[in-house]
């Protein structure tokens, strides 16, 4: 049989090719296995991962609420997800007054200038609009404690976070770079040594090509590939945040509109079972105390499908 040997395309981050061919083989049975006892890995069915991440963050504001004390999360941005939390919280009338929640990153322009809470495709404007105005206006807290990051804050957003006294919990899922929240791995913002990336906060990053072409395909950018229609720059936390938060739940479980195709397939194996480095971020999370939810469709088995093409 005959081989063809290549290296990756330079432009692809993270190009260790024994690692990726290690990630490639790892078997969907093998999956939840990992040598850091508190890094929980488990694979659960498609339709079980979004009502896993609600029922956690609807628990954590309950129980604040029920025992009178604040309650801060950091929050990434799942849109409609948002509805049902809030669907929970008015149909048990929980009162919010206690919640505070960041936004892990939000889009910029070539300058650096971060979106405006109005522009209907920021971060912000999804919040509000599936979350906060859903929510029983009686049960809202004061709209300031909805925060995001923005052009005059980003530079105390840690601090911001800090003051509120610091993240409960911090929800978040890998981009196709591997990202964790726009921290992404070629981003120049970024360059350092894994361990002083770790210490890294708040800042504007150039986005990676590969997460511009994954968010051409959502929703909010027409889902056909309008890579033009996605800003170049964005606001994110650091790794700093994600280390300080008290909790940290990662979700794996992203398909092409629905769909059994999954480019979360390989990247999910790198940051699960990879080497922890900063050209694949949410690889962070092996090193830490994490629950991790894969879906069923990222974890199956890499294999070449001749019946299918794109």
């Amino acid at each position: 049989m005959s081989t063809f040997k290549f290296q990756p395309s330079s432009c692809i981050p993270f190009r260790d090719q024994k690692a990726i061919e290690k990630a490639r083989a790892i078997k969907r049975k093998d999956m939840e296995k990992h040598r850091n006892p508190g890094y929980k890995i488990r694979v659960v069915p498609d339709e079980d991962v979004g009502l896993i991440w609600v029922a956690d963050m609807f628990n954590r504001i309950k129980t604040a609420s029920d025992e009178g004390r604040k309650i801060v999360l950091i929050t990434p941005n799942p849109a409609r997800a948002y509805r049902h939390l809030a669907l929970l919280i008015n149909r048990f009338q929980v009162d919010c007054r206690n919640l505070w929640t960041f936004n892990m990153d939000e889009y910029a322009d070539e300058n650096g200038r971060v979106a405006p809470e109005l522009w209907p495709r920021s971060f912000m404007y999804s919040t509000k609009k599936f979350l906060y105005y859903s929510i029983d206006k009686k049960l809202r807290p004061p709209e300031k404690q909805i925060c995001g990051p923005t052009t005059r804050n980003i530079k105390d957003y840690g601090k911001m976070i800090a003051d509120a006294g610091g993240a409960d919990a911090v929800y978040s899922g890998p981009g196709w770079t591997g990202h964790l929240a726009f921290i992404e791995p070629d981003a120049p913002e970024f360059d350092a040594s894994l361990k002083e990336w770790m210490k890294m906060g708040p800042r504007i990053v150039t986005l990676s090509p590969f997460t511009i072409a994954q968010n051409s395909l959502h929703g909010f950018f027409g889902a056909s590939g309008d890579l033009a229609a996605v800003p170049p720059k964005a606001a994110t936390i650091g790794p700093a945040e994600v280390i300080a938060a008290k909790y940290r739940m990662d979700v794996h479980s992203l398909t092409t509109a629905g769909t059994r195709v999954s480019w979360q397939r390989l990247v999910t194996r790198l940051c699960l079972h990879g080497p922890v480095t900063p050209k694949v971020p949410t690889s962070l999370h092996q090193l830490l105390r994490t629950d991790v939810y894969v879906s069923e469709t990222a974890a199956q088995d890499i294999e070449c499908d001749w019946e299918h093409e794109y």
